[in-house]
């Protein structure tokens, strides 16, 4: 155990000097093991686990929906998206900031990402929201708040990790994300209008349009509903499996792309270089956490976990409440990707033992590492905004984020106490 707390620290000492985290937990792991059981174990161990990850068959799914999302996102959808959300939601109540939070709902449904989803609304709303007098730091905080749901609303990039790492049914996963999500959407829209009603100055709505400018705001995005419900419903189906719809939803996305006239060769070519380099990052991520989950196991981590949760006299739901709060202190520290990789080895032995749903956990830890991309010091979609609105303070951000992060608790705390809004529609998947 001291010597896990060792590896920890030293970790942390690297990450805070500036080294990326997975070549962090790449060179602890191998020095660690090394330690342990000697260089020729831990080289062996290393080359191992690196070539097992690579050649694991359930990766194949992350760079096919990686392609999809790289071809939306190329496609220029997002503006059409925002258009028709703030034709329906524009002269509500801060009403921008849920046309903002209501289309990146809808991006997420066929991007999976959410750095992607907040760097993309971004250049399209916060110009909007500002020429329509809105408070900076609200503006900039329903982006990246809006972000979070690409994780969420299925596909899911986490999702899919997870399903690796715990042998669990993407498929199942990522419908199961499907009615979180969407609440998720709509408690951040009612935390938007609370915020504007209760300080009207945040931000002024915008004038109303009539029935016939709302339907024609929706016709060019229709290929969001198409891609969700081939993909999606192919899968809940059982017609073609997460890899087939990854596939397949690649090739209509790339197809909408042609369709809208957005497929020059220069703006394909960054779609597949934005997608190896994210491919490939999330590889070296996991293979380093993998590395340094191999050194924790044998520092005994692993078994003082289990059995000092054993000895806990608490029922299961406090138990993963506990794997909660360590998941929003690590999401102080890591990035999601990080996060699951490094503790669902950990974790999910726990909650296997206490014979919870390994689906609905999956969702769970979707919710709360979400917390992590708007959370100070690290919130990677903070600082995407940030970087798009230079002019506005990080701290500001971060401030009016806050009321976002509490509804994201909000959501998560529904979750863990009604399952069921995450296992009802899996349950009827063929």
């Amino acid at each position: 155990m001291l010597l896990a707390a060792i590896g920890f620290a030293i970790l942390f000492l690297l990450c805070f000097l500036g080294l990326p985290l997975a070549f962090g937990m790449l060179i602890v792991g191998t020095v660690g093991f090394a330690y342990a059981r000697g260089w020729e174990a831990a080289v062996t161990m290393m080359s191992q686990q690196i070539l097992d990850l690579s050649m694991s068959q359930g990766m194949a799914v992350i760079p096919l929906f990686i392609v999809m999302g790289a071809f939306i996102y190329r496609s220029g959808l997002s503006e059409d998206l925002y258009v028709a959300a703030r034709a329906w939601v524009g002269h509500l109540r801060g009403g921008l900031a849920q046309a903002t939070i209501g289309a990146s709902g809808a991006f997420a449904a066929v991007c999976g990402s959410s750095v992607a989803s907040a760097a993309t609304m971004a250049k399209v709303t916060l110009p909007e929201m500002r020429r329509h007098g809105y408070d900076s730091g609200f503006a900039c905080a329903s982006v990246a708040a809006g972000g979070t749901l690409g994780i969420l609303i299925p596909p899911s990039v986490p999702m899919v990790i997870y399903g690796i790492l715990t042998q669990s049914d993407i498929a199942k996963l990522f419908i199961a994300g499907i009615l979180p999500g969407l609440l998720l959407m709509v408690l951040y829209m009612v935390t938007a209008w609370g915020l504007v009603f209760v300080d009207p100055e945040k931000g002024r709505p915008a004038a109303p349009m009539r029935l016939t400018e709302r339907l024609l705001a929706l016709k060019n995005t229709w290929a969001v509903l198409v891609l969700f419900v081939i993909v999606l419903g192919g899968m809940y189906l059982g017609i073609f499996t997460p890899s087939e719809g990854g596939g397949v939803g690649a090739g209509g996305a790339f197809l909408f792309m042609v369709l809208r006239g957005r497929a020059q060769l220069r703006e394909v070519k960054a779609a597949l270089v934005d997608a190896a380099h994210t491919t490939t990052a999330i590889l070296i991520v996991g293979c380093g956490a993998l590395v340094f989950n191999n050194f924790l196991t044998i520092a005994g981590l692993t078994n003082y976990l289990v059995e000092w949760i054993e000895s806990l006299a608490v029922p299961p739901l406090g138990i993963v409440a506990a794997m909660c709060l360590i998941y929003i202190v690590l999401g102080c520290v890591f990035d999601s990707l990080a996060m699951i990789f490094l503790t669902i080895p950990v974790f999910f032995p726990i909650i296997s033992g206490l014979n919870l749903d390994p689906v609905w956990f999956g969702i769970v830890v979707v919710i709360v590492v979400e917390l992590g991309l708007i959370t100070p010091p690290v919130g990677i979609n903070v600082f995407i905004v940030k970087a798009l609105a230079p002019d506005v303070s990080m701290w500001r951000v971060f401030a009016s984020v806050m009321p976002f992060v509490v509804t994201n608790i909000l959501c998560l705390v529904i979750v863990i106490l009604v399952p069921q809004l995450s296992l009802w529609l899996p349950s009827f998947m063929k």
